[in-house]
């Protein structure tokens, strides 16, 4: 028995931790939510640095949204019919294309004075969306439900209590405000598709999903009433509560001709919104609705409160808020109410505290306080958009036409995106590396962003070997790696990544001979347990929602992007690892290479040389969302070629690419960057001896 402690002692190891033991990485243990309830803002010291961190947040929603870059505007052409008049105002029915086949519908609201006419002038406007209310726009509370909110005191008028949507709509045209509601996809009109996710694995690797769809049809909804002849652009808002307050403040957030907007009960630093059309892979990953909501600042924002998720905005969210307002001295711009008397509603209460801001902030001229007077509700028959006179477009498209026509129109975008020069190359890079960073939630970390701490007692016989944890400062990822350095040190480090971990440098408890022959040659090398493997290997892959990976992936990296962004931290590290480093290459094995792929796409000039195993992996053979190798958007932004070709024009060595359809596209970056010798690609796999030779070829 001692003979065998003694073997197993003087045996080669990179284990790090005792059996019993693993790295406390928050990841293994900590899964977010929707539900989570710390959503806070973290306000920046300077006017500057909000104004760089609000860039970042705008792109991470298009980006998840798949709206990046924004799809082109065909002309709307809106058919506008079946006028309905009413004291002081007016109701008509709204159809328009928000993109081919695909129809927004409304009922559009326009103050009239005694004879029919339009106001003279320039009128403001105020964009409406109703929210998760049963028939939305053509909601109808019913009688008991109405007399009961009298009682409550929450309402006045039985008419405007039973039909509260309709009552703000036509007390805001008598204000004087052209008003349009429109419906939310599979609400009232709008049946062409289900109010459902687009849940299916394809689906998401193309960013296809029902909050985008949504926001797009509020941005082409937004384009119709500014379009309007008697519209001021000027002075444009938009309201709407629950699922209609998250498209309030999306499109606040992406469109600056949102001059004022009111959500109501939405936004807090718990629940984030539980529908499919309030959630997306990428969505809120390190940031949540008071960010999204801070980033009208300072335009004039108002939130409204009751007792419901949003019921401690006041004292969570809203101090924050008055912080970044007051970064631009506006901090009287935005303004929290709650009512913890009323459950989750746009009642009567709520909707004067958003006439009187609107009233201040659009210069209505109006008296205050204002009353909502009673009104006469339109039938379902006077609302409904598509008549015998004015049916449903033919060329309306079920969704799975839909999904084909975008797939088609990203597919082509991509097309004229291919890169033929040094300009259009580097357009290319300004439309894919940014959408990678989101995918990745990862950036190239500097020294002072970094965490590293000794761990362990690694052995290596005839090699120099220390264990460290390294990650993101206050990141709570603790990565297990191993710096690796023979004799002699010559100044290039090889980040190696094994699909299994660091571990899989040793063979029968020895160093391979090809890591053994780098060190020799006079390289190091840094080898990272990264997300799920080695001594950061789960019991178990982290689960994905079954219903819609947007529940998980909103929230939390996929696990391929755990990866991705593991191997990032590890480059970053390798710069700073050793004195007298000059260079960085990566090497990416097995299932690793594509990985490696990715993460050198946002690693830039601080990698000198890459080889990486294409392990001949397309992302359409992910055919599921719990698939290992799911990363949301990849086929959108063109796949692993597209990633890949971001190297360019850096040292690129790719091998097992038969069948994976990257050589055009790689092709046509290097030849675009004038570095035509710096891609090598091979279709059978490549003996790693071989690579290493090739990585410290460029100097070691």
């Amino acid at each position: 028995m001692l003979c065998v402690l003694v073997l197993l002692a003087s045996a080669d190891s990179l284990t790090l931790f005792p059996p019993d033991k693993k790295p406390n990485d928050r990841r293994r243990t900590t899964v977010r939510t929707l539900n989570d309830k710390d959503f806070s803002l973290k306000v920046p010291a300077s006017r500057e640095a909000w104004l760089l961190r609000a860039q970042a947040v705008r792109q991470q929603l298009l980006v998840a949204l798949g709206l990046w870059p924004l799809p082109p505007r065909e002309p709307l052409r809106p058919t506008i019919h079946g006028r309905v008049d009413r004291p002081g105002y007016s109701v008509e029915r709204v159809f328009f294309a928000s993109m081919p086949g695909h129809y927004v519908t409304g009922s559009l609201y326009r103050p009239r004075d005694k004879d029919g006419r339009l106001p003279q002038g320039k009128l403001p406007a105020v964009l409406v969306a109703h929210g998760h209310w049963a028939d939305g726009r053509m909601h109808d509370a019913g009688e008991a439900a109405a007399k009961r909110e009298i009682a409550n005191k929450a309402e006045t008028h039985l008419a405007n209590a039973r039909y509260f949507l309709q009552a703000k709509a036509a007390h805001l045209a008598r204000l004087g405000c052209v008003v349009f509601q429109y419906d939310m996809v599979g609400y009232a009109d709008s049946t062409a598709l289900a109010h459902s996710a687009f849940a299916d694995a394809e689906a998401e690797l193309r960013s296809q999903n029902l909050m985008g769809l949504q926001t797009w049809n509020s941005l082409r909804a937004l384009d119709f009433l500014a379009g309007l002849p008697e519209v001021d652009d000027k002075r444009i808002a938009m309201t709407g509560a629950s699922g209609g307050g998250t498209q309030t403040f999306i499109l606040a957030a992406l469109d600056p001709r949102i001059a004022v907007a009111v959500p109501a009960v939405m936004v807090s630093t718990g629940m984030q919104g539980g529908c499919v059309c309030e959630n997306a892979s990428y969505l809120r990953i390190g940031t949540g609705n008071v960010e999204f909501a801070a980033l009208m600042a300072p335009r004039p924002l108002a939130l409204t409160a009751a007792n419901d998720w949003t019921l401690e905005i006041e004292k969570k969210g809203y101090p924050e808020l008055q912080a970044v307002w007051k970064l631009f001295e506006a901090q009287d711009k935005v303004r929290v109410r709650c009512w913890p008397e009323f459950g989750h509603n746009y009642n009567q209460p709520a909707r004067q505290f958003m006439y009187e801001f609107l009233n201040e902030h659009l210069k209505l001229g109006h008296q205050t306080p204002m009353v909502e007077p009673p009104f006469q509700p339109l039938s379902r028959a006077e609302q409904t958009v598509f008549t015998k006179e004015h049916p449903r477009p033919a060329d309306a498209l079920s969704v799975d036409r839909l999904r084909e026509k975008w797939t088609q129109a990203d597919q082509a975008r991509l097309a004229q995106a291919m890169p033929r020069d040094a300009k259009s190359l580097a357009a290319f890079r300004a439309l894919v590396e940014p959408a990678l960073r989101v995918m990745l939630h990862s950036h190239l970390p500097e020294a002072k962003e970094l965490f590293s701490r000794p761990q362990g007692n690694p052995e290596v016989q005839g090699v120099t070997a220390k264990g460290y944890l390294i990650g993101l400062r206050n990141s709570g990822e603790q990565v297990p790696t191993v710096v690796l350095r023979g004799k002699n040190f010559l100044g290039s480090v090889i980040v190696w990544v094994c699909p299994g971990g660091k571990a899989d440098l040793l063979s029968d408890g020895q160093l391979l001979p090809e890591a053994r022959a780098a060190l020799q040659a006079g390289a190091a090398i840094v080898a990272p347990d990264v997300f799920h493997t080695g001594e950061l290997r789960l019991d178990a892959a982290p689960a994905v929602n079954p219903r819609f990976a947007g529940y998980t992936f909103g929230y939390n990296r996929p696990l391929l992007a755990q990866r991705a962004h593991d191997i990032v931290t590890a480059v970053a590290f390798a710069r700073t690892a050793l004195p007298g480093v000059k260079r960085v290459h990566l090497l990416g094995q097995g299932e690793a290479g594509p990985w490696v792929i990715l993460a050198r796409g946002l690693c830039g000039t601080a990698v000198s040389r890459c080889a990486a195993d294409v392990n001949r992996f397309r992302f359409e053979k992910v055919t599921t969302t719990s698939d290992p190798m799911m990363l949301p958007g990849a086929l959108k932004y063109g796949g692993l070629a597209a990633f890949a070709a971001l190297a360019a024009p850096g040292p690129l060595y790719l091998h097992q690419m038969q069948g994976s359809a990257m050589d055009p596209l790689l092709k046509a970056a290097y030849q675009a960057a004038d570095a035509q010798a710096a891609l090598r690609s091979d279709p059978e796999k490549v003996p790693t001896s071989k690579l290493v030779e090739w990585l410290l070829a460029g100097g070691k």
